[in-house]
């Protein structure tokens, strides 16, 4: 177990770096997005270089000290606020932000791991080549905590998750120890995947600071239609009409509801939305081709044949790359929207596409019998990934409801478990969905993982506390 920092430990640490290296944490810096815990740290470093997260990691293990690795500072499930036990040393990776090569031929970059994924992004595009994983806070949020959390947003339907981006890693062992693991190969098969293992780990079983990405073509032609839907089940039918009809080139298919769009026109009306009345159900269908096929065209096809089939009363469809980011606006501003109307509780869940349409009212209904609440659900149709956010009542404050948040949070996550989904699609488990953990998940797993953290981490150092108790 993780032991107090002593003044004659962290002395000794000063020392052992150039100078610069540490600081004391900013104000909010180490605090969770939501403002409901505050992060703990004895020092703050921002090493320069593998070698000295090497050299910390190794001095850190030697004196039992916990360690905690911070990105950007995004993540909603506390997996970088460490608000309880001995303050650990805090890892930021802001100056590891590199990107160390480029090879257009195969399709590959590596990049450290303390980049922003905007970042990321852009030196993609100056090669004309896509990196597509796309985040709401891709302007703040570094490539690290991305594998680390093994990320998805909004492209998973047609890239796959961070995990499927990713060919090689470095990473910073809990004894110090560097794991040279950069590779750029598609195919590998010397025994147990260490990379796989890392990604998604958060922190818990070594720092991730380098890693080698997957690139892709960029589509010459996008398009973006919004198209209303009567239900759920009829986002479902137009998803599996739309891969019949459109093919791979689907890059997302989201899922928006009539209270998410409700409370855009209430908090955020500059925000232009597509349709004079607001619908209950609509998606997002975004597409992007190679060659001279056109998008907007394809949309309206299946526009057409979705509305001779009865599964779309209305629509409407980007003619060009404004409009597209228009549209792309509404879907991209709902989280601000949410966030302005204050959630009594919000759940990143996934249930397997056939039965999304029973646990929709199914958890609208138990959960209304708790209290007077809204639910917005909304979220990456594609993959299953729902966004499950219950809301106080209009004219109601969610300071109101803070004796059933417990309650609203069970519910969901017990219905999620019962039609066999998950409690945490994308966000991943940090300190907050530790005791989640405990009671949804297979018991075999739950003790494998434990004999991983304990073979790889036997102190308990690596980010303490976070996916496992």
């Amino acid at each position: 177990m993780p032991t107090i920092a002593t003044p004659e430990f962290l002395e000794s640490l000063y020392a052992a770096l150039p100078e610069g290296t540490f600081r004391a944490h900013k104000d909010g810096e180490l605090d969770d997005p939501r403002g409901r815990h505050k992060g703990l740290s004895a020092t703050v470093a921002m090493p320069r270089t593998v070698s000295e997260v090497s050299t910390i990691v190794r001095l850190c293990h030697g004196a039992d000290v916990g360690i905690v690795p911070l990105g950007g500072g995004t993540g909603l499930v506390l997996g970088q606020v460490a608000y309880e036990g001995p303050a650990p040393v805090v890892m930021s990776l802001e100056r590891m932000t590199a990107v160390r090569e480029i090879y257009p031929s195969e399709n590959a970059m590596v990049v450290e791991a303390g980049a922003i994924l905007h970042d990321v992004q852009a030196a993609a595009e100056s090669i004309d080549r896509l990196f597509p994983l796309s985040l709401a806070s891709e302007g703040t949020c570094r490539i690290g905590g991305n594998l680390a959390t093994n990320a998805g947003g909004l492209n998973v339907l047609r890239y796959g998750n961070t995990r499927d981006l990713c060919l090689g890693l470095e990473v910073v062992l809990a004894d110090g120890t560097i794991w040279n693991g950069l590779k750029r190969l598609r195919k590998d098969n010397t025994g147990y995947d260490l990379k796989n293992l890392m990604i998604g780990s958060e922190g818990s079983l070594g720092i991730i600071t380098a890693a080698t990405l997957r690139l892709f073509p960029r589509p010459r032609h996008e398009a973006t239609a919004i198209l209303v839907v009567d239900s759920p089940q009829g986002a479902i039918d137009l998803l599996a009409l739309a891969q019949q009809t459109l093919g791979e080139g689907i890059s997302a298919f989201e899922m928006l509801s009539g209270v998410g769009l409700d409370f855009l026109a209430e908090t955020m009306p500059d925000v232009r939305q597509p349709f004079e009345k607001i619908p209950d159900w609509c998606v997002l269908i975004d597409l992007g081709l190679s060659g001279d096929s056109d998008p907007s065209q394809m949309l309206l096809t299946l526009f057409e044949t979705a509305s001779e089939a009865g599964l779309v009363s209305d629509g409407v469809i980007s003619q060009n790359e404004r409009q597209r980011q228009a549209f792309w606006s509404v879907r991209e501003n709902i989280p601000t929207g949410n966030r302005h109307i204050g959630s009594i509780s919000s759940h990143d869940i996934s249930i397997p596409l056939s039965r999304i349409p029973d646990f929709i009212p199914e958890g609208i209904a138990k959960l209304q019998t708790l209290g007077d609440v809204r639910i917005n659900c909304f979220g990456h149709l594609g993959d299953g990934n729902l966004h499950y956010n219950v809301f106080p009542a209009k004219g109601r404050d969610r300071t109101e409801f803070d004796g059933i948040r417990g309650a609203v949070k069970k519910c969901v996550h017990d219905l999620t478990h019962a039609y066999d989904g998950s409690v945490s699609a994308e966000h991943g488990v940090g300190r907050l969905k530790v005791e989640d953990l405990e009671r949804y998940q297979d018991p075999v797993k739950l003790a494998a993982m434990r004999a991983i953290k304990q073979a790889l981490d036997p102190k308990g150092i690596m980010n303490p506390g976070a996916v496992l108790r």
